[in-house]
């Protein structure tokens, strides 16, 4: 990860900039500065994408609330702000993001963030604990955790303060969402992406 100007003041005021004003590419918010993310691996990106298609097909909401990486989402803690891989806005999100696509603390929380796990323990801690705190801390219903390493899908829902595990799905077992019911996607089907 690379640091990159400008720097600011505060998160409100990072906060108020449209997206015009914002460097190209993903960025996360640390201490008054941006953090450039590396670029995802092609399999992680595939999965996330195939993920957003399959979600499109299943009719889960409306299309446009569907949101494969390049959502940014406000959390509590450092970095202040993170880019799931997948997220499902809120019916209220479109209009209060029109000038940039950043779930704040002020709004509704995102129905579901999804993670696709990278390879490397840094990589792995950072999405089966910190992200797990940190979407948890911002309220956020649920939280999917693709694994293409252990070749299963975590479903986790929130209770109270923190998630539980909701299912873990492997090869034909069809997906079971605490938010969207028994979904007609198996976690072979989202693994395999196509293949």
């Amino acid at each position: 990860m690379v640091q990159t100007k400008p720097r600011f003041k505060n998160f409100e005021d990072y906060l108020a900039l449209g997206s015009e004003d914002l460097p190209e590419g993903r960025h996360e918010y640390v201490d008054g500065s941006l953090i450039e993310l590396m670029p995802e691996g092609e399999e992680n990106d595939w999965i996330a994408n195939y993920l957003f298609h399959l979600l499109l097909l299943a009719n889960i909401t409306q299309p446009r609330l569907i949101r494969p990486g390049r959502c940014e989402v406000a959390v509590f803690g450092k970095p202040r702000t993170r880019f799931p891989d997948l997220v499902i806005l809120d019916e209220a999100h479109p209009n209060l993001t029109k000038r940039r696509l950043t779930i704040t603390h002020e709004m509704p929380a995102p129905r579901l963030v999804v993670e696709v796990i990278s390879s490397g323990k840094k990589n792995r801690d950072r999405d089966l604990v910190d992200k797990r705190k940190q979407y948890a801390e911002r309220g956020i219903p649920e939280y999917w955790l693709i694994d293409p390493e252990q070749q299963r899908i975590t479903v986790l829902r929130l209770a109270t303060e923190a998630y539980i595990e909701h299912g873990v799905f492997q090869g034909e077992a069809r997906i079971n969402s605490s938010s969207f019911g028994l979904l007609q996607l198996t976690a072979e089907q989202i693994l395999r992406a196509g293949d």
